[in-house]
């Protein structure tokens, strides 16, 4: 038996829909089996609509502006998927536990079982603070608001890519060489 605990690769997958939201369902389950989903999901029509509310409410946890409000949040999006764990052996897989309602597999529905649930144990196995928005986007002007899902071993990633700290390094290097009433002198 091997233990799926829905941590790192649920939270990187609603980071990427977050950050690059399909244009039709098709889209969102073909980004679920590029993080690791194999089960099938039950149509319809108001899949797309419904994922986006998922999405939207997952934002709300990553843009909390203090832990207790997070958690609250998330205890929240996590009550709203309510189901016992239950063990399951689909599809060859091994035996995993599953934190969703079996009878229940509409692509939101279980997008957001899966989604709370490792946002909780990624939050609460590396750190409440270890999602949110870019820095880069912090700065008046910068559009990046990218969502960082931190997995480094120091929980020190505030950046969504090289490129944005990049940027920002920049910014910050051009404002320590220039003073206020002209540029400075060595």
């Amino acid at each position: 038996m091997h233990l799926n605990p829905y941590g790192e690769y649920a939270v990187l997958m609603a980071a990427s829909l977050a950050d690059d939201w399909p244009e039709d369902r098709a889209g969102i389950e073909a980004r679920t089996r590029e993080f690791g989903m194999t089960m099938d999901f039950a149509a319809s029509p108001d899949d797309h609509l419904r994922t986006r509310q998922v999405i939207d409410e997952w934002l709300r946890v990553v843009d909390a502006p203090e832990p207790g409000e997070r958690a609250r949040l998330l205890n929240e999006l996590m009550a709203r998927a309510t189901a016992y764990p239950r063990l399951t052996d689909h599809g060859g897989e091994g035996w995993h536990l599953h934190y969703r309602d079996d009878a229940n597999d509409s692509l939101p529905d279980v997008l957001r079982a899966v989604i709370s649930v490792g946002t909780a144990l990624h939050l609460t196995t590396r750190g409440i603070h270890r999602l949110g928005r870019c820095a880069a986007g912090n700065v008046e002007g910068d559009p990046c608001a990218a969502v960082v899902v931190d997995v480094t071993r120091n929980g020190r990633q505030r950046y969504c890519s090289v490129r944005c700290a990049n940027r920002d390094a920049v910014r910050r290097h051009r404002a320590r060489r220039v003073r206020p009433g002209g540029p400075r002198t060595h």
